[in-house]
């Protein structure tokens, strides 16, 4: 089997901690000019904005020359270009760095920020706002959470490293516990296996379970409850043993707790407002245990979060800005 070529570096920096977007022209097609096909390719960008890029000189080739809006199409080769970042909110809680060396990064997330740049969420995401911060153009995600989950993600330092670290987690080589607050039924029989078949449909919010072979498994156990004043709840350990989309959201709905402060299940309430930080999904990754596939090393990474509805559920129900999951400085 022959290898494929990799495509060679990026003539442009990064922008706001994000990266240019690389396009290979298809080996097959019949476009007369470079960008005709960009043209075609985004067909959702508003009218002229991919010729007004060619004319400003914003598309360039990989040695870093502006590509004429004349160029003739050339299967195969390169381009690059920076896209509009969208207008952003700032979410305005800070990434707490657990773990730092020469090879990973460790960070302890806030509710509300991705972790990579994705749809509406770019310079605000994790990763981008780690480059900046960090100083390390090179950082990648190991993996992902939720953008409405907080807690531990992993980062890499060196590209060259990147697959050794994934590999990890799609190997299920990495102990991860989440922990959950949401409503307690003593009829619950717990400690339990959840087993379901789970899809997710590109361009829908929400996932659903389907029947079919179980793809995946979550464990729930109660770790403690108690009355309040919005009803009895309860602090749950999420044990995942697969990583499906939305996984530990979808078992603990259908279980009848569906997790406090979720817009997607049991029922999909719409999109909240950008700068709405109010009342946040009540779920935390605690923990991150694996053995470093570079190092050798034993890695145990914990959470120093609490989340809110558990320590002060009446500021977390009545919605303050900042009722997140909060740091070990009470960020």
């Amino acid at each position: 089997m022959r290898r494929r070529t990799p495509p060679p570096p990026s003539p442009l920096p990064q922008r706001d901690g994000v990266d240019p977007v690389r396009v290979r022209l298809p080996l097959q097609g019949s476009w007369g000019t470079v960008c005709g096909y960009l043209v075609e390719r985004m067909s959702g960008a508003p009218s002229g904005a991919v010729a007004a890029m060619f004319e400003a000189g914003l598309v360039v080739g990989a040695e870093g020359h502006a590509v004429p809006s004349d160029a003739a199409y050339a299967p195969g080769t390169y381009v690059w270009f920076h896209r509009e970042l969208p207008a952003e909110v700032p979410v305005p809680f800070p990434l707490e760095v657990v773990h730092r060396d020469e090879h990973i990064v460790v960070v302890d997330k806030p509710h509300f920020l991705a972790t990579t740049p994705r749809g509406g969420h770019v310079a605000q995401s994790a990763l981008a706002r780690l480059r900046r911060e960090l100083g390390i153009p090179s950082l990648t995600a190991a993996h992902r959470l939720d953008r409405l989950t907080a807690g531990l993600v992993l980062f890499t330092v060196r590209p060259e490293e990147r697959g050794a670290y994934q590999t990890l987690f799609r190997d299920r080589l990495v102990r991860k516990e989440y922990e959950a607050v949401a409503p307690y039924d003593p009829a619950l029989a717990l400690p339990a296996t959840v087993r379901s078949r789970i899809v997710k449909e590109r361009g829908v919010l929400d996932a659903r379970e389907v029947e079919g072979e179980p793809n995946a498994v979550s464990r729930v156990e109660l770790l403690e409850w108690r009355d309040g004043p919005g009803g009895a709840l309860g602090r749950y350990r999420l044990l995942p043993r697969t990583g499906q989309t939305h996984q530990l959201r979808l078992h603990l709905s259908g279980l009848g707790v569906p997790i406090l402060g979720d817009p997607l299940y049991p029922v999909v309430t719409g999109p909240r407002p950008a700068d709405d930080f109010r009342r946040p999904l009540q779920l935390l990754a605690r923990e991150l245990e694996f053995t470093d596939p570079v190092t050798g090393a034993a890695h145990r990474f914990r959470s120093g979060r609490t989340l809110a509805a558990w320590s002060a559920y009446g500021e977390w129900a009545d919605g303050p800005a900042d009722g997140q999951a909060v740091g070990p400085a009470g960020q």
